[in-house]
This record gives structure tokens, C-alpha cells and sequence, in this order.
């Protein structure tokens, strides 16, 4: 019998599959929820023909090329995905799969497909992972007006083509009603893991042999993972007992620079790089740490982003020292413990004061938990999240579950 559930295409352009954790999360929901998934992504694990730890979500990927540094070459790298991403769904179509597809930004440059796709009575969902017009004028310094007017005009586009559209916090939320879309086509899904990804909580240790400070994500311009390694300059002056250390867990385009840093700067035996983490050796890492730090500088796109990483330091109850930006607020509440401007010296001196405090910690540490349990774990958003699947696909639901 021909198999009747309906069938979600997911698209990615920025990173492979099994890398995306929202992604991932959102695929193991829809499986759950009887759908079928595709992912058309970049190319990661060639040896992969399915979402790891997945029912059967099957993976679409395409080599990439060219890998962007600058506008131009940012341009002909999506172009390329473009086009890989437009042969994928199409083959997905004449295959009888893609009933419905979502879409996940960056870039938003896909709404010549959404515009397409509607055509055929078939709904597209907008995944808001990035605010892109924010992101550029942070790396670029200095951005140009006819670049950064563009990519308004495709964040416009993308989500008016849009048939529903998820953002990642009520800032997101509050920039897509600014653009036009209607309230009830917009659902609020944060990031965060599932209470299923974390181990249970066990006491923490007061008065740890070895403090653990940890970053955990992405090393990238915008991320300013510079001013954590600064921090830790600042912080062996402020305390220069060797009871602490620093671990930078992630990969990007400026570890390099940071390497580099380290080295120049003589604190090879306070900070070290773990690479990339998967979800188990995450968990290990956060579950061991005293003290979480969040370096992001206060500007526009940090103020209105929610950083993923917040909501793993908190589901394991570790407390945050971050700048004092308004979505991070929302999401850590009194969990966190907030710098006015972000400067390497504030986060160094917000830090010596938490290791030294452990009744603090632990309040700190039965807050996060609190919050992650209570409202930020994915098995919250996944509700929201699957009710507007639900709602787009209820007749090939129905049919399916009569068949």
C-alpha cells in the first residue's frame, strides 16, 4: 500500500542536516507526530542517508562550492543553493512527497519558490532562524545602504510569501507584524533542547576542586567569542589562583583568530577549545561547568535574538553572565547575571564575583532549571509548533489516519 502520511520538505542553505539542532528537533516532532520529512541541506557526512536518531527523515544534500567571506561571494554561494535547493524540491514534487515545505533562514532568498509552491495549493512555512539585514550590519561595521535595503526588501518578501511563519521569540514576532504579516499566521518557537537531551540534575558541588567557565556555540565575527577570551585575560589578573578554566566549545570562521589570541596572549593554560560538540558530549560539558558566559555585544540584532546557547546553560542549571539584552532577559530571567556594555573587564569582574559565591550559584541554578522545565524545553514549543502542521495538513491528515 502506497504510503498515505503526509510529507514535510524541510529546506536549510547554511548548514548540513545533522548539525542543525532546531532542525533536528523539529524533524524527530513531525516524525512523532505521524509525518514523513525530507531535508534538502549542504552536504555534511557523506556516509548519511538519514537524520541520525531519526525514525526515517530522509536527507537531500547538495555539494557547496563556493563558501562566503564577503557580500559578493556570500551572493554566489546562495545563488548555488538556490539553484541545488530548486532541483531537490522539485524532484521531491514529481516524487508525490512534499506536500508542504518549511524553510529555514539564511538567507531569505527563497520566496521566488514560496511564490511557486503557493501556486500549486500547497503551504510554505517560514522557519525564522536569523534576523538577516541585523546580522550583515554587525559584521560589516559599516554597512552599505543598497545591501542592507535588499535584504529588507527579501526579509519583507520572504515572510509575506510566507503561508505561516515561526519566530524565535516575541522580538521576531513584533519585526514580522512590523512587516506586514498577520497575527494569527505567526507562532512563537523558541531554541532549546529537550528535557530528553539532558541527564537528571544531581547537587552540585559547592566548592569544586576546579571551576569550569564554558562558551558553548558558534565562532563566528557577530558572536564575539574575542571578548570571552579577553575576559579570561582579566580574570587571571582579578584571580590568579589556578582553580579555574575556560572551555570554548564550538567551531566557526574566526577559531583561528581565536587560537591565535590565546597564544599571543599567553593563556594556553586557562583556555582551551573543545571543536564542535554533539548533544551527549554537550550535556557532559554544561554538566560539569560552574559558570556560563555569554559574550555577545549589546547591539540591535543580539538585543532582539535569543541565543540557543542560553537555554542549554540553563536546562542544566548553569548560571549565565551575559550582557544585559532583552531577549536574553526573557529567557533567563534571574538566572543570569548582567553587564551593562560588555566589556572583557565586566564580564571578568561578574564572574570572579560568582565563583566566589556559591549560595548565589545555586539560586541562580534552581532558577534556570525552573524556567527550562516550566517553559523554554523543546517539549514546550513543540506544541505550538506541531498545531500549525496540524492545521496546514488536516485533510491529508484525516486521510491518512483512515487509511
Amino acid at each position: 500500500m502506497a504510503n498515505t502520511r503526509p510529507h514535510v520538505a524541510i529546506l536549510v542553505a547554511n548548514l548540513p542536516a545533522e548539525r542543525d539542532r532546531r532542525v533536528i528537533r523539529e524533524c524527530l516532532s513531525l516524525e512523532a507526530n505521524g509525518y514523513d520529512v525530507t531535508v534538502i541541506a549542504p552536504r555534511g557526512d557523506p556516509s548519511l542517508k538519514t537524520l541520525p536518531n531519526s525514525r526515517n527523515t530522509r536527507l537531500k544534500p547538495y555539494p557547496v562550492k563556493v563558501y562566503g567571506s564577503g557580500v559578493v561571494t556570500f551572493a554566489v554561494e546562495f545563488a548555488w543553493s538556490f539553484i541545488c535547493i530548486a532541483f531537490r524540491l522539485l524532484g521531491e514534487i514529481l516524487a508525490g512527497r512534499a506536500h508542504a515545505v518549511q524553510v529555514c533562514n539564511p538567507p531569505d532568498a527563497y520566496w521566488p519558490l514560496a511564490i511557486l509552491f503557493r501556486a500549486l495549493g500547497r503551504p510554505w512555512v517560514f522557519d525564522h532562524h536569523d534576523l538577516c539585514p541585523e546580522v550583515y550590519a554587525t559584521r560589516s561595521g559599516t554597512p552599505n545602504s543598497l545591501v542592507f535595503g535588499t535584504l529588507v526588501a527579501f526579509e519583507w518578501l520572504t515572510l509575506r510569501t510566507a503561508t505561516a511563519v515561526f519566530a524565535t521569540n516575541e522580538s521576531y514576532r513584533t519585526n514580522a507584524l512590523g512587516r506586514g504579516v498577520k497575527p494569527e499566521k505567526i507562532t512563537v518557537v523558541r531554541n532549546g533542547p529537550s528535557a530528553g537531551e539532558i541527564k537528571p540534575a544531581s547537587p552540585q558541588q559547592s566548592a569544586p576542586d576546579e571551576h569550569t567557565i564554558v562558551y558553548l556555540g558558534v565562532l563566528g565575527p557577530q558572536d564575539n567569542v574575542e571578548g570571552a577570551v579577553l575576559a579570561a585575560e582579566e580574570l587571571l589578573r582579578l584571580r590568579p589562583r589556578p582553580d579555574w578554566r575556560m572551555v570554548i566549545a564550538g567551531d566557526g570562521e574566526t577559531l583561528p583568530a581565536l587560537t591565535k589570541l590565546v597564544a599571543d596572549r599567553g593563556l594556553g593554560n586557562v583556555v582551551e577549545f573543545t571543536g564542535w560538540l554533539e548533544g551527549p558530549a554537550i550535556d557532559e560539558l554544561l554538566r560539569k561547568a560552574t559558570v556560563a558566559i555569554q559574550p555577545d555585544l549589546p547591539t540591535r540584532m543580539n538585543n532582539l535574538s535569543t541565543m540557543a546557547k542560553t537555554v542549554e546553560y540553563l536546562g542544566r542549571g548553569v548560571p549565565v553572565v551575559a550582557a544585559d539584552l532583552i531577549e536574553t532577559r526573557r529567557s533567563a530571567g534571574e538566572a543570569a547575571v548582567y553587564v551593562e556594555h560588555g566589556t572583557p573587564h565586566e564580564y571578568a569582574t561578574a564572574l570572579a564575583a560568582l565563583l566566589d559565591d556559591p549560595a548565589e550559584r545555586q539560586r541562580m541554578r534552581e532558577v534556570g532549571l525552573a524556567r527550562f522545565a516550566h517553559e523554554l524545553s523543546w517539549e514546550h514549543q513543540s506544541r505550538g509548533y506541531i498545531e500549525v502542521w496540524n492545521r496546514l495538513l488536516a485533510k491529508r491528515l484525516r486521510r491518512a489516519q483512515a487509511s
